[in-house]
């Protein structure tokens, strides 16, 4: 049996591999970058333990993507939890990269740690680790080896991840660039580079067609670097690349001009390279280079913001005072006019203009008084329409600044619909087609309305779509509606005269309310996967009051001020990794698996 990866002498797991059976009965085998270890479903007989290499564990749930669960490193079990349960794996487990696993059968492992107790405690204290982290809506083993390969003609793109490399290191953490110059490098010594260090980047140019295809091999998280101000030149794909896109594990970075006002022609290139998700980085541009470092080193900022009618004027002020504050932002998302304000800041808008167009489309005159005959709904929605194009024109979703999602409700499929390409307007006009109110937007035979029906605070959504800490604006918990507002007018003649027939009748707020509501377990999971949560006291706006946009900007500049002053550090540092400096000064051990009786620092 080959030599065990590089661990203290008086370990478990050295401990564990001196039992006469697990060494005479151990299998040791390779698995190669891309080839699945087990299934969802697969019988454990085996506890999986990684000697080199890494692997990834994955889940997929019925009609959506992959969700990525975490990294095993070497010296990590893989499979422990369904074994010691007596069930079925339910992951997917990949090799990231060519690695060597040990496979213990389930009698022997059970043998020696009735020979051995402190086995299966440490076993059940990584577990525990594993179990609470997953609770955290977070990955177990956050990528820390990223490769970067030119596509098409970008022009050397080593200088732009040197100039990654240094933000990385001024977060705190010890990184290193590795080019071509290690195309000849044996295993073991890409395994040592990653081990001395918190962050790899490994690159590689256009033309060195040696090592970029054996740089997929090597990482965790694959980056395809482009020129986003050309059409695409795609020539061929790289072979380990295959894999890690069908798991959602390849992002687009596109170069762009320092002076571009908006990119153009995300698109083309996402459909080339079959990228997840995709980033500007504008030359010259240091605020979009410290972005790029924070979303590689898991301390991104994601901001998700709730439906609720008027009452989303809050998530103005919201914004305003994380601006203020310093708050970076770098993911956006959101249901219904969550959806709408998200949108604004994704497309870059400061917050004069923010202010100024949010105004002009729902404040100067209502945008539901275009009233029709209650066929499919009480307004046209020609209106809406109208001001979307007006404010958002035909700009693609892939085009934003930052990376954007919102969500329709598909009465169709019956579930929610996820909109991360596309029209940035059609999406937004499907995010807010509020069942009753403005008729259904259509996706090809697919009927859809406002994203609150199903999915009002999609906060979990956004924790699948990154690892960094997330402030989550949810303006639903106030008091919404008594019977005062549903009470018919006394005079219909004077609630026409009065001009408040331009809110829409009183049965606007029910159908608004209603589709606002979100259930107990809905809600909880949402908030849960937030880091800072921000709930304003929107009670006394109506939430079909367009008028009030000054008291819902300030509820929301006042309560995200007051939640920001009871965080004891810096929002992108809420979920922070330690640096490999920072575990061995506080005597933390860096694989749980491999500990002995020392206690691993959460």
């Amino acid at each position: 049996m080959p030599k065990l990866p590089d661990i203290p002498p008086d370990s478990v797991l050295a401990r564990l591999f001196k039992h006469p059976r697990i060494q005479a009965e151990t299998i040791w085998f390779s698995v190669p970058g891309g080839q699945k270890l087990f299934s969802h479903g697969d019988a454990s007989d085996e506890l999986f333990i990684v000697r080199t290499g890494r692997l990834g564990a994955f889940r997929r749930e019925d009609g959506q993507e992959p969700s990525f669960l975490g990294i095993i490193r070497p010296g990590e079990p893989a499979g422990e939890m369904a074994l010691i349960a007596g069930i079925p794996h339910s992951a997917d487990v990949y090799a990231l990269r060519d690695s060597e696993v040990f496979a213990v059968p389930k009698a022997v492992f059970f043998e020696a740690c009735d020979a051995d107790a402190a086995v299966m405690t440490e076993l059940a204290r990584l577990m525990i680790l594993r179990s609470r982290q997953t609770a955290r809506r977070g990955p177990v083993g956050d990528p820390s080896v990223f490769g970067f390969v030119a596509v098409g003609r970008p022009g050397p793109i080593r200088p732009l991840v040197e100039r990654l490399e240094r933000e990385i290191a001024a977060l705190g953490y010890k990184v290193t660039t590795v080019g071509v110059e290690a195309v000849t490098a044996p295993t073991e010594w890409f395994s040592e580079v990653e081990r001395v260090h918190d962050y790899v980047l490994y690159v590689a140019e256009r033309d060195e067609t040696t090592w970029a295809p054996f740089v997929p091999r090597l990482v965790d998280r694959l980056f395809q670097v482009a020129r986003g101000d050309r059409p695409p030149q795609v020539e061929g794909s790289l072979p380990m690349a295959t894999t890690l896109r069908e798991q959602g594990l390849v992002d687009l970075l596109l170069i762009q001009p320092p002076e571009l006002e908006r990119p153009s022609g995300s698109d083309a290139w996402l459909d080339a390279t079959g990228a997840a998700r995709v980033f500007h980085l504008r030359r010259g541009h240091s605020l979009d280079f410290e972005r790029i470092a924070r979303v590689l080193t898991g301390q991104s900022v994601g901001l998700v913001l709730s439906g609720g009618g008027a009452r989303a004027y809050a998530h103005v002020g919201a914004i305003k005072a994380l601006r203020e504050r310093g708050v970076p932002i770098d993911f956006v998302g959101g249901s219904s006019m969550g959806g709408i304000v998200g949108a604004g800041l994704a497309m870059g808008w400061d917050q004069v203009e923010m202010d100024r167009r949010l105004r002009k489309a729902f404040v100067e005159t209502s945008p539901l008084d275009d009233i029709a005959l209650p066929l499919l709904a009480m307004t046209h929605g020609i209106k809406v329409g109208d001001r979307l194009r007006t404010h958002f024109g035909e700009t693609q979703i892939a085009d934003l600044w930052l990376p954007f999602f919102c969500l329709s409700s598909n009465l169709t499929t019956g579930a929610y619909q996820l909109h991360r390409r596309g029209s940035l307007r059609h999406a937004l006009r499907a995010t807010i087609a509020l069942p009753g109110v403005m008729p259904p937007a259509t996706d090809g035979q697919n009927v859809l309305v406002d994203g609150a029906v199903m999915k009002n605070f999609p906060a979990d959504i956004m924790r699948a779509a990154q690892a960094g800490p997330i402030v989550g604006v949810d303006v639903t918990t106030a008091r919404s509606i008594t019977a005062d507002d549903v009470a018919r007018p006394a005079s219909v003649w004077r609630w026409i005269w009065s001009g408040q027939w331009r809110l829409g009748p009183p049965i606007v707020s029910l159908l608004m309310r209603a589709a606002t509501v979100s259930t107990g377990r809905d809600l909880a999971a949402a908030r849960e996967a937030t880091d800072v949560l921000i709930q304003p006291d929107v009670s006394r706006i109506e939430i079909r009051d367009w008028a009030a946009y000054d008291p819902g900007v300030e509820a929301g500049y006042v309560a995200t001020l007051a939640a920001l002053d009871k965080v004891s550090r810096p929002i992108p540092q809420l979920r922070r990794r330690q640096s490999l400096h920072e575990q061995e000064a506080a005597g933390a051990v860096m694989t749980p698996f491999m500990a002995s009786t020392r206690t691993t620092v959460e």
